[in-house]
């Protein structure tokens, strides 16, 4: 058997996954490429995600959005305002083992799927509770939004220049760590629970996971007491010497990171450089460094200049598009993304996994499901009769689609 034929390493372990948008079914979707059997529980309209097209990108009959964060899970439509619903819910907890939702707070309670009502059915259970601003306290009713949380966070504070207004990450930001921060409470609690028999309520929120993601800059500040100053320079971060930041050049963009001063000075034809050391002057004169540079790096070709750099030992590279991304030799070198064939939106390219493992690979076994399109084989594993499931879809508390 090959490493290929080995199940996940979290093979064996089954997920509920009762979350919405990204940062929950992200997290959920890398517990299933690593194995994990992960049951998406939601509505028997569909989840939130499978309305809402990132980009506009529709799809076929799931769209991109929901594609790209729901592979390897099987989808059970279920109303879990409808008793009945609420009960097949409570069956499937018994045997489970990994609980994840992020309703805002006190839904759960409301819904009785909170934690204690979950333990007291199954104790060895992993509760994953993931939210924008905490539990509880002042903001604990704020939306948690990728946008608003970047925004709190003070990180779009610690580039651009002084007296413009900030720019946002270009990506979701405050999702993707969020996501990424409730996945290895997943794995820490199992590991615990090993141990121990142990489960145990995780709790994640994305205001404490964005800052603390900002570990190195907030202590600078809290321990350093440097204040965040920003400059009248587009500088990529307020707390790196100049320069440091993207660069036009003649035909293109590139960036450059804190080179010596110096030898920065003898390429560019700086003389004024040449005096200057790199940890007193890159920041007295960093705003004049940083000018000087990008009206030297506008006369060149990116090429010309990155040639110049990497021969001088000096940190410097190209800005890419996403079309460039995809076509990188190191990108293809390391398999990045993946292709694979789904049922209803045809063949796929998609980022793959972030982690390699010799003996069980994570790997692509379903795409993203239909709306409850394993509603009847995850109630039958759940060991309810026929007639039972029969009567459920007659009631209307939960649903199927087919493919």
């Amino acid at each position: 058997m090959t490493s290929l034929d080995k199940p996940g390493v979290l093979a064996g372990y089954r997920v509920l996954d009762c979350s919405i948008a990204m940062a929950g079914p992200f997290a959920a979707q890398r517990l299933g490429d690593l194995g994990a059997d992960v049951v998406k529980v939601e509505p028997v309209t569909g989840e939130w995600q499978r309305h809402a097209a990132a980009g506009g990108a529709a799809g076929h009959r799931i769209n991109v959005s929901f594609l790209s964060l729901n592979r390897n899970k099987r989808s059970l439509a279920v109303d879990l305002k409808d008793p009945a619903g609420k009960e097949v819910l409570r069956r499937l907890v018994a045997g489970a083992d990994v609980f994840l939702q992020n309703y805002r707070p006190g839904v759960a309670d409301r819904l009785g799927v909170d934690y204690a009502s979950l333990a007291a059915i199954n104790p060895s259970l992993v509760y994953v509770s993931i939210s924008g601003y905490g539990e509880d306290g002042p903001y604990a009713q704020r939306p948690g939004q990728d946008l608003l949380l970047q925004a709190m966070s003070g990180a779009m504070l610690s580039s651009g220049r002084s007296g413009e207004a900030p720019r946002a990450a270009g990506q979701y930001l405050v999702d993707a760590v969020t996501a990424s921060t409730a996945f290895e409470g997943v794995l820490a609690a199992l590991l615990h629970r090993e141990r121990t028999g142990e489960g145990q309520l995780v709790t994640v929120n994305m205001l404490d996971a964005v800052t603390t993601l900002q570990m190195q800059e907030l202590s600078v500040h809290t321990v350093g007491g440097l204040p965040q100053t920003r400059s009248a320079e587009p500088h990529a971060h307020v707390y790196i010497r100049s320069p440091y930041g993207a660069f036009q050049t003649s035909d293109g963009y590139l960036v450059l990171a804190f080179p010596p001063l110096k030898k920065l000075g003898e390429i560019l034809g700086e003389d004024g450089f040449l005096s200057m050391e790199d940890e007193e002057h890159g920041w007295t004169h960093r705003d004049e460094i940083f000018a000087r540079t990008a009206a030297r790096l506008l006369t060149r070709p990116s090429r010309h200049w990155l040639d110049a750099f990497a021969a001088a030992g000096i940190w410097a590279g190209p800005v890419y598009g996403y079309a460039d991304l995809v076509r990188d030799p190191q990108i293809r070198h390391n398999g990045t993304f993946v292709t694979y064939d789904h049922p209803t939106e045809g063949r796929v390219t998609v980022p793959g996994f972030p982690y390699k493992f010799s003996a069980t690979p994570p790997r692509i076994d379903r795409g993203a499901p239909l709306v409850g399109e394993h509603t009847r084989e995850v109630l039958t594993e759940a060991g309810l009769v026929e007639r039972e499931i029969e009567d459920l879809f007659a009631a209307g508390a939960v649903a199927e689609t087919t493919s």
